[in-house]
């Protein structure tokens, strides 16, 4: 009997890697023939490997993981990776596409390789689902065009040492700008404080975050208001925080006072 064949396509190799070990888990039979880092290369190995399932990462660079999908069509079972349930919710809510989320859960994976397997034991795929690539392809114009709001950030990916970190946003005390980085304060396991750097500038991190929880109180500070043990005043221009269970003391700047006149 032949094995089924896959690609995976992820702008980021470890996470690539990653999802290539998870399936190597959960389906043995399976062989990952292809690895692509966007959505040109992903079409490319395509039609050079003719795999029987794609896992295609939405958001990638040029060429996304959805605007890829189209090319491809139906000749492959398509299971999409993202880190935003705002496209799982919209999208895949019909049944006809399945997805995976960031980081990707033994149990969920367990579930899409069942439903694959039951796919593939029939004969190519028989829906058709130009109509809902070409809706989701529309939608990620939208958000590149900053027409439409994304849902916030759930996860941040960090690299630590030659670890690969998948960080979940609301265990983040505060994030501090480092030049071209940030610094990311967080919970690790059992509540252990943590700390990261990513190659990303806090105002794009910040745009992304969710303001009912996270609030910017310094030019190079963000900090989690939940995070918040209390807030004590300097002079009438400046306050510090502290924080429940670190000794750190951020600043907030005259412009941010505002949100904490109750004081």
């Amino acid at each position: 009997m032949t094995r089924p064949t896959a690609l995976i396509a992820d702008d980021e190799p470890l996470l690539r890697d990653a999802l290539a070990r998870q399936l190597a888990q959960a389906w043995p039979e399976l062989d990952v023939v292809a690895q692509a880092r966007n959505g040109r290369e992903a079409v490319k190995l395509f039609e050079a490997k003719r795999p029987d399932v794609c896992f295609l990462d939405v958001h990638m660079p040029g060429l996304s993981g959805v605007e890829a999908a189209r090319e491809i069509g139906r000749r492959a079972h398509l299971v999409f990776v993202t880190a935003y349930d705002h496209y799982a919710v919209q999208a895949f809510a019909h049944g006809v596409l399945d997805y995976l989320v960031k980081p990707v859960e033994p149990a969920r994976l367990a579930d899409t390789v069942a439903r694959l397997k039951e796919r593939l034991g029939g004969a190519q795929p028989a829906l058709n689902t130009e109509a809902l690539l070409q809706q989701l392809s529309a939608q990620l114009a939208q958000l590149k065009g900053g027409s439409a709001v994304p849902a916030p950030l759930r996860w941040l990916r960090a690299q630590v040492g030659q670890t690969l970190r998948m960080i979940a946003v609301e265990e983040i005390d505060y994030l501090r700008s480092d030049t071209k980085y940030t610094l990311i304060a967080w919970r690790g396991d059992g509540g252990q404080p943590g700390e990261a750097l990513v190659r990303l500038p806090l105002r794009e991190l910040a745009a992304q975050l969710d303001p009912e929880q996270f609030a910017q109180v310094h030019r190079s500070v963000v900090v989690n208001l939940r995070a918040i043990s209390h807030v004590t005043r300097g002079d009438n221009e400046t306050a510090d925080i502290h924080l429940r269970g670190r000794r750190e003391v951020l600043p907030v700047s005259r412009s941010y006072l505002h949100l904490f006149r109750q004081m």
